[in-house]
């Protein structure tokens, strides 16, 4: 491995958000050389986030002298009880690019409140015993669409004050719970051995959304054709005539309820046009939703 101090290597570090309990950073070095290498701190009584946004990134972690490769949009959830230094550094890569977010434990117990459930004692004490590393058979887990949409919003977002306090606050929270919530369901899925029942399962509490195939393939982590393959296998129909399905019957229940505007409807059933959804629930039920309404 070629050697090259810190020193030696330009850090092009931006601190996006710095308060009395939290710290964003993004890293993104790029540059001509085979080897870049950058370093983390991690502060006293801290949980830190690590998102890796490029390829092939090792890890070399002081405080106990283990070494890791994530690949591209993996992440960890680390707790440090001391200062700790890591190194990060790629080989034949063109860049090196990372977001890192740390958050004082008293506001994370404070956050959570472990003394309020035994689910939130759980949680925290699954964090502070570093069990947000691993996800299925000690592979670091993927970053979700929405974890990429939360750190996309982080990154552009430009005002300053209490707006920015509050607004990075809430990103931080929503990725939490978004890690909570993969965490939860890794046992019901290994279990399931991903099979049609999962597929359908997610599906039936995300059709609303508008995700695409590919973006559903990568959370439920199943190849795209394999997706779409044991589902029609499975229950005689497509995932988008399913979808199609779910949306048109939630949608024929909110039209006999005159309070709701039909374009209200539309996005509620996960359709950005009014347009599109008139096409759709005609095709689908032989009349447009206002003359449904209108009996």
């Amino acid at each position: 491995m070629k050697t090259k101090t810190i020193e030696e290597t330009k850090q092009p570090k931006r601190v996006l958000f710095k308060s009395e309990d939290i710290k964003v950073i993004f890293n993104e070095n790029s540059a001509n050389e085979n080897f870049l290498q950058s370093y983390f701190i991690e502060g006293e009584s801290s949980f830190n986030l690590l998102f890796l946004l490029s390829q092939n990134i090792n890890l070399k972690a002081s405080d106990c002298g283990t070494q890791f490769e994530f690949k591209k949009n993996q992440y960890i959830l680390h707790y440090s009880s001391a200062e700790n230094r890591a190194e990060l550094w790629t080989e034949n890569q063109e860049v090196l690019k990372y977001i890192q977010i740390q958050i004082n434990y008293q506001y994370v117990f404070d956050l959570i409140d472990p003394h309020s459930t035994l689910e939130s004692a759980e949680i925290l004490e699954n964090m502070k015993n570093n069990n947000f590393i691993f996800l299925h058979k000690q592979t670091p887990p993927n970053m979700t669409v929405e974890m990429h949409m939360i750190l996309k919003e982080i990154l552009g977002y430009s005002k300053k004050g209490v707006m920015q306090k509050l607004f990075i606050e809430a990103k931080i929270i929503k990725l939490l719970i978004l890690i909570f919530e993969q965490f939860n369901e890794k046992d019901i899925q290994e279990d399931l051995s991903k099979t049609p029942e999962t597929i359908k399962k997610f599906l039936d509490e995300n059709y609303h959304k508008n995700l695409k195939i590919e973006e559903i393939s990568k959370i439920i982590g199943i190849n795209q054709n394999k997706l779409r393959r044991e589902f029609k296998e499975h229950y005689q129909t497509t995932i988008v005539d399913y979808v199609s399905e779910l949306r048109m019957l939630k949608a024929k229940k909110m039209i006999v309820n005159n309070r709701i505007m039909i374009k209200e409807i539309a996005i509620e059933c996960g359709y950005e046009y009014v347009q599109n959804f008139t096409r759709a629930f005609k095709k689908k039920f032989g009349v447009s939703p206002e003359k449904l309404r209108l009996g």
